[in-house]
């Protein structure tokens, strides 16, 4: 495993984090990654050099499990040999309804989901805590105050921001620096090979205030795996793939992954990943991990230690300019234009 630096923060993490948004999360009455499972992948992580992982209050059914799976796999292990981030802003209802301050990023709910979060990790503290969404019924000064306090109290190293809009994180970011408050040095959008609507401002904000981005999705979904096959040259959205795979399941699987653009890029993906001997997955994730102008940090979410296994195997191939450049024409196929080459 290759090591990199978190944006422009001190701390070292893997190449490739490991999340966990599967564990204890159950789909049609059945469990996606029970305990036993978790810990099972968790080892696999572990071995194979990742120190980084990936959690949120919410993840997990009921909300919390998957804290929960993570904090007893770290009592057994060594706390300090791993950087574990945390998210805070959807509503928590543990065992019952969500009360009505609880949800969002005001003082209340933030310091209260810190205590819990802090509690079923079984640690003192965070590495990493992200808003998971902007809170737009908060001022966005009250929550950097309130994470400001967290950084101070020794109970969270560095800040977050998931999903938003590129001016909103600019906001924050220029509230943070004009109050003297902790700033956020990660960000975590939706961002892969095959997607791009709605990104490149954000990552232009990102490039220029040295943030590091951890993409979640970065294999869109599993469509970037190689396992779909177009069954119709005429309607992108027409696929074939294995049975229960995630593209049969998930009803955003046509607005965010499958269109010309995603089978262009997968057909360049499919092309290089031949040409190095390697899977479309590791092509994909390697070209993220291979970002020119920010630090790229790919969130993957194995169901099976085979399925880790390929994933870590994207850092030991390398893209060369001409490999790199052929994904990034293919994102701009139907213009014509180009953004990111290298």
């Amino acid at each position: 495993m290759e090591y990199t630096t978190l944006g422009a923060t001190g701390t070292r993490v893997s190449q490739l984090c490991f999340g966990t948004w599967r564990f204890g999360r159950e789909t049609g009455g059945v469990v996606e990654t029970d305990r036993e499972q978790a810990h099972e992948l968790l080892d696999a992580a572990r071995d194979h050099g990742i120190n980084f992982i990936d959690t949120a209050n919410v993840y997990g059914t009921p909300h919390g499990t998957s804290e929960e799976y993570v904090g007893e796999w770290l009592a057994s292990h060594d706390r300090e040999d791993f950087v574990v981030a945390s998210k805070v802003y959807f509503p928590f209802d543990g065992w019952g309804e969500p009360g009505p301050n609880d949800r969002g990023l005001g003082r209340k709910h933030i310091r209260a989901q810190i205590e819990g979060t802090l509690e079923r990790l079984d640690t003192d503290y965070l590495d990493l805590y992200y808003i998971h969404r902007w809170d737009e019924r908060t001022p966005i000064e009250e929550t950097l105050r309130t994470l400001n306090d967290l950084v101070r109290a020794g109970k969270v190293n560095y800040l977050g921001a998931s999903t938003m809009a590129s001016w909103q994180l600019t906001k924050a970011l220029w509230k943070s620096d004009v109050e003297d408050l902790a700033r956020f040095d990660v960000t975590q959008p939706l961002f892969h090979a095959g997607y791009r609507d709605d990104v490149k401002d954000y990552l232009d904000v990102c490039a220029d205030q040295d943030l590091a981005v951890c993409p979640y999705s970065p294999l869109a979904g599993g469509f970037l795996t190689g396992k779909y096959e177009r069954v119709d040259e005429d309607d992108p959205t027409a696929f074939e793939g294995p049975e229960g795979a995630r593209g049969n399941l998930d009803d955003r699987f046509d607005d965010y992954y499958l269109s010309e653009r995603g089978w262009h890029v997968l057909d360049e993906i499919r092309a290089i990943a031949g040409e190095l001997d390697a899977t479309p997955a590791q092509v994909a994730l390697r070209w993220l991990i291979e970002q020119p102008d920010f630090t790229t940090v790919p969130i993957v979410g194995a169901r099976t230690t085979e399925q880790l296994e390929e994933n870590v195997g994207a850092v030991d191939i390398s893209l060369s300019d001409e490999q790199f450049n052929r994904i990034v024409d293919a994102r701009y196929a139907e213009e014509g234009k180009r953004w990111g080459h290298r």
